[in-house]
């Protein structure tokens, strides 16, 4: 015996879909009052340079002054020398701090801490002045000569900034030292490399990731700190701009005209620093970050790009 079951409703219709939110965007009030105020302020500041009395005319005038830019000059040159031993001189005192040595590493550490613990300023002034200590400087017949002829404006600047930079960059390679992982330096040393063969072939260039990043802003910051050498009687960019306002009582304007020389400089070093951070990014990351060129011509394909239409 069989039963039929009959069946009942409509066949073949499609399940209903789910009904589409609605979504309704948050409204954020405090941060629109946030943006009227911040422009608000920004607009006050804007007003009152403007109808202060100052001669924004001077600032073009004397820009490209043979004065100003051979004090540009001048900053950057000590700005790659200092770096230079800065950067040298860190190296060394983080190898000497690392070491087990006692000796070689008190000594790395009594100079970051002494260093580290006076202002810059300080240090130049003491570099300026030990020709009342020293009458002499004598390196037996290698030189000899007075210290006040010895020691010029420009060594003066140089061994202030270098010396107090290398204190700082000691603790950035010592960082970036011991961010390698020890398993690196004992395979080195099991396929016989030397001490020195595997810091420098295995050890700093994978240490170099961590080093380049805050290398690159201690020396957008050296550059800036050059301004202190003014007080040396060395003749930089700060310190000729000084001379043009005196003389020309543009005082607030040359000064002006010195920081956009500095933002110009130091926008510069930030686009370079960039790209050496993408260059040692290769290897640790799987995708570079776009350059500033390659984000303008994405943005460029997007808008010439055709809607599609269905």
């Amino acid at each position: 015996m069989t039963v039929d079951i009959d069946k009942q409703g409509p066949e073949d219709v499609p399940p209903a879909g789910p009904e589409a939110i609605k979504a309704v965007p948050v409204r954020h009030y405090g941060r629109y009052l946030s943006a009227l105020v911040a422009i608000a302020v920004l607009t006050a500041i804007v007003l009152a340079f403007a109808r202060g009395n100052i001669n924004w005319g001077a600032i073009p005038d004397y820009f490209f002054d043979a004065r100003i830019v051979d004090g540009a000059k001048e900053t950057l040159l000590l700005t790659v020398l200092s770096m230079a031993i800065g950067v040298g001189g860190g190296v060394l005192l983080a190898v000497m701090r690392l070491s087990k040595n006692p000796v070689t590493s008190s000594i790395a550490w009594f100079y970051i801490w002494f260093f580290r613990g006076t202002p810059v300023l300080v240090q130049l002034f003491v570099w300026f002045n030990l020709g009342f200590v020293f009458d002499y400087i004598n390196l037996g017949p290698v030189y000899k000569d007075e210290w006040s002829d010895f020691m010029t404006p420009f060594l003066t600047a140089l061994l202030g900034l270098g010396l107090n930079e290398a204190a700082y960059m000691s603790e950035i390679c010592r960082a970036g030292l011991l961010a390698v992982d020890e398993g690196q330096t004992e395979a080195a040393h099991a396929l016989g490399m030397s001490h020195s063969k595997t810091l420098r072939r295995v050890v700093l260039p994978q240490a170099m990731r961590v080093i380049v990043p805050p290398t690159g802003n201690e020396v957008i910051n050296m550059l800036k700190t050059t301004s202190l050498v003014a007080a040396v009687q060395y003749y930089e960019l700060l310190r000729n701009a000084q001379d043009i306002g005196q003389s020309s009582g543009a005082t607030v304007e040359v000064l002006f005209l010195a920081a956009a020389w500095y933002l110009i400089m130091t926008s510069i070093l930030s686009v370079g620093q960039f790209y050496l951070e993408r260059y040692y990014a290769r290897g640790s990351s799987r995708q570079l970050p776009p350059t500033p060129w390659q984000k303008v011509k994405a943005n460029m394909l997007s808008l010439r790009r055709p809607e599609v239409t269905r």
